[in-house]
């Protein structure tokens, strides 16, 4: 597995990564080994240094000590961090966050975070956006935890609709990113079982970085 799939695999899925580089003869690390390690470092940043929701108009279902309480705005997701977050009133079963991106932008990946130190609370999810006036899921997961990266083909939309469909306490959600990766084609295969089940694969377009390091705990 490539190194950039490594990295959705597991940091994308609320774990770490470690890679196991070892250093050369000379007690140095190879160039080959470095190359890799910055063309992956250009590759994070090509993808996930600007949120495309970063001007997004962002309401929720509910909002904790109502809508003009902004310790628990839902505007707090598009800021960086987990030290904020929108927080549902707590007499809310039906919980949801809406993104107006105010014009129409296409993305393929995903970004979910919650406050962990508030602990980890959410058990389903389910992503939708606007497509000819009707609402269409394009992911739907979990657990989130720290973080959570979701890769699907890619989509047009200005109407983004993040539903939390169970969760062990009120969920909290810190922060939400929208982001295009240009190096990641994703498919759909149906499966035979279900006509509505989707199996995502991935091919890499820079076929430079099958060069994989380490390993994903």
């Amino acid at each position: 597995m490539e190194l950039l799939d490594i990295y959705y695999e597991s940091v994308g899925r609320n774990c770490l990564l470690i890679l196991n580089v070892p250093p050369n003869s000379s007690g140095l690390i190879s160039d080959e080994d470095l190359q890799v390690l910055q063309d992956f470092t250009a590759l994070r940043i090509t993808i996930f240094s600007h949120n495309l929701a970063w001007n997004a108009t962002v309401t929720a279902s509910s909002v904790r000590g109502g809508d003009s309480e902004t310790r628990f705005s839902p505007s707090n997701i598009l800021q960086k961090g987990i030290s904020s977050y929108w927080a549902p009133d707590e007499s809310e079963s039906d919980w949801a966050i809406f993104l107006d991106l105010e014009q129409l932008i296409s993305f393929n990946v995903l970004q979910i975070q919650e406050p962990i130190q508030m602990g980890q609370r959410i058990i389903e999810f389910q992503v939708d956006i606007l497509s000819s006036g009707e609402w269409k899921t394009i992911a739907n997961g979990t657990t989130i935890g720290y973080k959570r990266l979701l890769r699907f083909p890619m989509v047009e939309t200005q109407f983004l609709r993040f539903i939390i469909n169970k969760s062990r306490a009120s969920p909290l959600i810190s922060y939400i990113g929208i982001h295009a990766d240009p190096f990641t084609t994703v498919y759909d295969s149906v499966t035979a079982r279900s006509s509505s089940t989707k199996r995502f694969s991935f091919k890499r377009r820079n076929k430079r970085l099958g060069y994989a390091l380490g390993s994903a705990i």
